[in-house]
């Protein structure tokens, strides 16, 4: 569990990384970390997941810029996910790989928070990865096209029904793509309670939002998010979840 915490600490300043530099079409590799205000290059020793932010009290060490307690939040949110995932499916492949994935959905989410987009080299690429790796999944390859076809068909469908219903669109061809790369991962079953749990959660998110920021129905709010939140839920809880309520519902059937 330590080993893993650490990996995800380091993993989670990588992502941070990524969040920032993909939506500007930069290297993820080179140049090195550096103060986004100033320029000067984080020295190694500043550049410690979480205890360099905690140590240089939130700025920077060159030009006393603030930095955004985002970045220790992500490591540490990277962290939890890892020890999660090890507790659901033990230090084992599955794992490791379905780890790899909620790194890709915590990158997603905050891209489309930030830019209201969702890469293709994201959710593209990644049902390219995953249709390589799911010989090691917990599920058949006939589960995984399955829910790359509803997943990315289904929701398609959705959108173009809302569109021709109300002129508008409800949502973006990046939720499209990333909920048929999702299918993919977590099979058909996963798609349709990932669609269930973001919808519910998104719609009560939502209606906060609007009586908060006094929007209307209107207003558009990044719907990536909650889809990865509901695939997350689905890989820790989906199982259990669904034979909680079917046998709650099957009494009244």
């Amino acid at each position: 569990m330590l080993l893993v915490g650490v990996l995800g600490l380091l993993v989670g300043s990588f992502l941070n990384v990524c969040i920032y530099r993909i939506p500007k079409k930069e290297s993820i590799v080179w140049p090195g970390s550096h103060c986004q205000q100033c320029g000067s290059a984080v020295k190694a020793y500043d550049n410690i997941p979480v205890i360099s932010y905690l140590l240089l009290r939130g700025r920077c060490r060159s030009c006393q810029a603030r930095i955004s307690p985002r970045y220790p939040l992500i490591e540490l949110l990277t962290a939890l996910i890892g020890l999660s995932l090890l507790a659901a499916y033990g230090p084992t492949l599955t794992a490791l790989i379905y780890f790899i994935f909620c790194c890709a959905l915590l990158v997603v989410t905050f891209i489309d928070l930030d830019y209201m987009i969702i890469p293709d080299a994201i959710s593209l690429g990644g049902i390219v990865v995953g249709l390589a790796l799911v010989y090691f999944l917990p599920l058949s390859y006939k589960d995984a096209i399955i829910g790359l076809a509803l997943g990315g068909g289904g929701l398609l469908a959705v959108f173009y029904a809302y569109y021709f219903a109300t002129g508008r669109e409800g949502m973006g061809g990046g939720d499209v793509k990333l909920l048929g790369m999702m299918g993919v991962f977590i099979g058909w079953r996963g798609v349709l309670f990932t669609i269930f749990v973001a919808s519910l959660v998104g719609s009560v998110i939502g209606l906060i939002w609007i009586a908060i920021k006094g929007k209307d129905m209107k207003a558009a709010l990044p719907f990536g998010p909650f889809l990865a939140l509901g695939a997350y839920v689905y890989l820790l809880f989906g199982d259990r979840l669904i034979e909680i309520y079917f046998n709650w519902l099957g009494p009244t059937l």
